[in-house]
């Protein structure tokens, strides 16, 4: 019968080599395959236990080389900061009556700028369009508009013709009375 318990060291070599079918299936397969290939079991296990140990301790010495790096640099940014608001704060205090208005102008220089930059993309882009619409390209969006010049088109000759009708009404009435009561005084 043979021996199917499986031992700490099975389960996590097995699981320092990928086995994801797509990408890496060849390398587990290759590792298993070939991997007791001229050596003795207990060497390969041997090896295989420091392996996972000497990766584990490199993984644990990278982590807190790269945290302690980082944290070192932001410990000396913030000294950093400290350092320049304490320099910076007495110069602002003595030049803030010259440099408050200089801000407010500067602000509103860059707002007018981009401002009239914005307004002169979209006085382009309507142009653009304008252009594409009367050359009869139909851009985007002139569906809707031919629809709504239609619809605008039809109301604005309804109502022409209704106050054609109640003009003609009015002003009809009045002229054929003014016609009978003419012939009735000249005859």
């Amino acid at each position: 019968m043979t021996d199917t318990a499986r031992t700490h060291h099975d389960i996590t070599s097995r699981d320092q080599y990928p086995r994801d079918r797509d990408q890496y299936s060849m390398i587990g397969r290759d590792r298993d395959k070939y991997s007791m290939i001229g050596r003795d079991r207990d060497q390969y296990n041997m090896y295989g236990r420091d392996y996972s140990k000497s990766r584990q301790i490199a993984k644990a010495v990278t982590a807190v080389t790269a945290g302690g790096s980082l944290l070192v640099l932001s410990s000396l940014t913030l000294v950093g900061t400290v350092i320049a608001l304490i320099v910076a704060t007495p110069l602002l205090v003595i030049f803030s009556p010259i440099l408050v208005p200089a801000l407010i102008t500067v602000a509103l220089l860059i707002t007018g700028f981009l401002s009239s930059g914005g307004f002169g993309i979209a006085a382009i882009t309507v142009f653009s369009w304008i252009y594409k619409y009367a050359t009869g390209e139909h851009p985007q969006g002139s569906d809707k508009l031919d629809s709504a010049r239609m619809k605008l088109g039809g109301k604005v000759q309804d109502m022409k013709d209704r106050a054609q009708y109640y003009g003609q009404q009015q002003t009809g009435g009045e002229h054929d009375r003014d016609r009978t009561r003419g012939t009735q005084h000249t005859t």
